[in-house]
Formats: C-alpha cells, structure tokens, sequence
C-alpha cells in the first residue's frame, strides 16, 4: 500500500501539472509555473508564523496570495517598463523566493519547514501523513486527499473555460472582440496555479512541481495538433513517468522524485531525438 500511495499522489501532481501546464505552454507562459512556484515560499512562512500550523486554511491563503502578488508583478513590470516577460518573470521569482529563504533563516526556531523539503520534497513520507478524524477513524494519507480534490477542481475549471483559456491563448484581442474577458481568465488561471502549487508543495517539493508543469506538455506539443490532444497525452507522459520513475527509484536507491522528473526529461530529449531524426529521414527521401 505505501508504494500505491506514493503514485497515486504523484499521479495526481502529474494530472493537475499536466492540465495546467498545458494552458500555460500555449499562452507561451511556461515558466510562469517557475515564478509562482517560487514565489510562495514567504506567503507559506508569513502563514505559518502567524497560525503555527502547517495545515491550516491560513498557508492556502498566504501562498495563494504571493501566487497573485508574482502574477501581478510580473505584468505591471512587463507592460509598464521596457522588460520582457522572461526577464519578469526571473526578477520576480528571485526575488521573492530569496525573501521567503530569508525569513526561513530568520525565523528558523519558529518555522518549521525544511528548505530541502521546500525544494526538493520526499514522496516517501507521504504514506505517513495520515488523515484521522477525531473518532479516531483513518482515512489514508492526508496529502492523497489534498491532491484528489485538487485534480476535481482543475478538471471542472480546464473542461468549463476550455474555450474562453484556448481563445486568450492564441489570439486575446479576437477573445476580447468574442466577450471573453480576457484579464479574468488570466488570473483565474494564476490563482489555480497557485492552489496546485501549493497543495503540491509538501508533497513533492517546488522542483518535482515545475517538472510536472513543463516537461510532459513540452513533450506532448512534439507530437499533437489539437489542445485536448496535448493535454490526453501530457496527462500520459506524467503518469509513465511517475509508475517507471518509482520502481527505477526503488531499484536503484535514489530520490523518487529526482528519478521522475529526470525521466520526463530524458523523455521529452528522446522525443526531440526521434522527431528530428523523422524529420531528416523525410527530407532525405524528398
């Protein structure tokens, strides 16, 4: 059961990355993923300095807020002054991450969150954060049901705005000319990263996030002509990848989650491989 519990957690991290990352990657927005991702971290402490506690409504609140707070920050940079988005969005995350590492130093003895749970995560200890209620009554891993509730909301937003996401994501001025607020979506869209940010946070760490996020969509697009196509396949490619990167893990005694996410990278390379050697072959018998 404890290793069922580990992928089935990390599946559903693959799922919700998978999703979103898809909408992302078409809005050319990828490593937005990044900037929040990071971004979290002093909204995470902020929180738990003032509640004391590591499950509280308040850490969702504090998280999604520093989510927000990067998302605006990166436009209002972006549009007001002669930056690029990328270059944005490096200044915000840096930024923002190194003042949560700070604060981490500084209130260390109050604070308890590791700084390489915080990046790295240990899917190994999911299985041990269980959820009993106070008759007693044990409902599995904590992190299972996070992340399950999670899944339902993504799919319910991705699968009601498909069309107004896909519209703002090629073209925003014929999404505004259809009605489509377009602004609305955008940071509807920010504020769903960041919950699936942090709800993954303690699970699998800030890098096994962003590789959900940006390996299996970029992989996908290789091969896709269709939106729901890319995120059928990207949803795919995570789940491969977490069932094989586990037992490559176990077999060889090394961290779960740096064997998955080095799997979908060997993944999406091994693709970029094989299309360009199609590609060449094609031109060869041309």
């Amino acid at each position: 059961m404890i290793a069922l519990y580990i992928i089935i957690a990390a599946c559903l991290v693959a799922i919700n990355g998978a999703m979103l990352g898809s909408v992302l990657l078409l809005r050319r927005m990828s490593m937005m993923c990044d900037a929040i991702v990071h971004a979290i971290l002093p909204g995470l402490v902020i929180a738990y300095l003032i509640t004391s506690s590591k499950g509280s409504l308040a850490m969702v609140f504090g998280a999604i807020s520093s989510g927000v707070v990067a998302a605006t920050l990166v436009e209002f940079t972006h549009q007001k002054f002669p930056v690029t988005r990328e270059a944005a969005i490096g200044i915000t995350f840096t930024t923002l991450f190194s003042i949560g590492i700070i604060l981490l130093a500084l209130f260390a003895g109050q604070v308890k969150l590791d700084q390489d749970c915080v990046l790295f995560g240990e899917l190994a200890y999911v299985p041990l954060d269980l959820w009993i209620t106070e008759e007693g009554l044990n409902l599995g891993p904590y992190s299972i049901w996070s992340l399950g509730f999670l899944t339902i909301g993504v799919v319910a937003y991705v699968s009601v705005g498909f069309r107004s996401l896909v519209l703002c994501a090629f073209d925003s001025e014929f999404a505004k000319l259809q009605g489509i607020n377009v602004q609305m979506w955008h940071y509807s869209l920010m504020l769903m990263l960041s919950l699936a940010a942090v709800t993954s946070f303690q699970a699998v760490g800030a890098i096994m996030v962003m590789g959900f996020f940006i390996l299996p969509p970029a992989t996908a697009f290789l091969f896709v002509s269709s939106v729901r196509s890319l995120m059928l396949l990207s949803c795919s490619i995570g789940i491969l990848c977490v069932i094989s990167g586990y037992f490559v893990a176990q077999y060889l005694n090394v961290s779960i989650a740096g064997c998955i996410i080095t799997l979908n990278g060997l993944g999406f390379f091994a693709a970029l491989a094989s299309r360009f050697y199609l590609k060449l072959n094609l031109v060869q018998l041309k």
